[in-house]
């Protein structure tokens, strides 16, 4: 399970303890382990992780988000390989992210069903003003397709390791990483998903961490005008009493 995170300490114990909700549903034979990618932190991520029990990978660099997630990636995988890479499944979400408690099984259901790499939705934590939220769902719907609702999120994803090994993971690239992975992998042959049964709920901020992610498109949705209507809230929010511990295809 890997997770990208800079300057986090917000978001980051509502994603972990929503995360342990969800890898507790998963049968008690699969093997789980977090990495939480502190990339170049000025506050307490890395140490919210730690406490939290997910493993914890610091980026002290100036690396691109392809690069970082490759990096979370390779320190997630080389601890597992004592297991076969297409026995292997990669999950990825984000720091401002809460995963449904089924979201695991979910994936994993897929990945036994055979499918290489699933993407799921996700839903936005807070409603848009009126004059946005038409635009936004017009792109959500304009994206699906027959082979399913057609976005892809490094919030909501997972690949079978021996498939991200062999098209060569993430790369380091400084934005659209998973929509770029995603058509690699499918050029490459492998079954993809888009997966509507496994949900998320991101948050709708405008200052988000990639250059040209889902907080720009918000952004250019909204042009000078408030795109985020802060008194609307849809997403339901974990609140942990006590520190949080870790489409139809082709």
């Amino acid at each position: 399970m890997l997770i990208p995170a800079r300057d986090e300490a917000t978001d980051l114990p509502s994603c972990l303890y929503a995360l342990r909700e969800a890898l507790r549903e998963l049968p008690p034979g699969i093997e789980r382990r977090v990495c939480v990618v502190a990339d170049r932190c000025r506050d307490d991520t890395a140490e919210l992780a730690a406490k939290a029990g997910a493993q914890v990978c610091v980026n002290t660099c100036d690396l691109t988000i392809g690069a970082v997630r490759a990096l979370g990636a390779r320190h997630l995988l080389s601890g597992l390989n004592h297991h076969a890479a297409a026995r292997t499944l990669l999950l990825s979400t984000d720091a401002d992210t809460v995963v449904e408690r089924d979201w695991a099984v979910r994936h994993v259901r897929r990945a036994e069903a055979g499918w290489d790499a699933v993407a799921g939705t996700a839903q936005l934590g807070s409603r848009l003003t009126p004059a946005v939220e038409p635009l936004y769902e017009a792109l959500l719907a304009q994206a699906r397709s027959p082979r399913g609702h057609g976005n892809v999120y490094g919030a909501n994803l997972s690949v079978r390791a021996s498939a991200y090994h062999t098209v060569g993971g993430f790369l380091p690239i400084r934005t659209a990483e998973d929509h770029d992975l995603w058509h690699r992998l499918f050029r490459a042959g492998f079954r993809v998903a888009f997966a509507d049964e496994a949900k998320v709920t991101t948050s709708a901020r405008l200052d988000g961490r990639a250059p040209e992610g889902l907080s720009a498109r918000l952004r250019v949705l909204g042009g000078r005008g408030q795109a985020v209507n802060p008194n609307g809230t849809t997403a339901r929010r974990y609140r942990a009493a006590r520190t949080p511990r870790p489409g139809d295809g082709r």
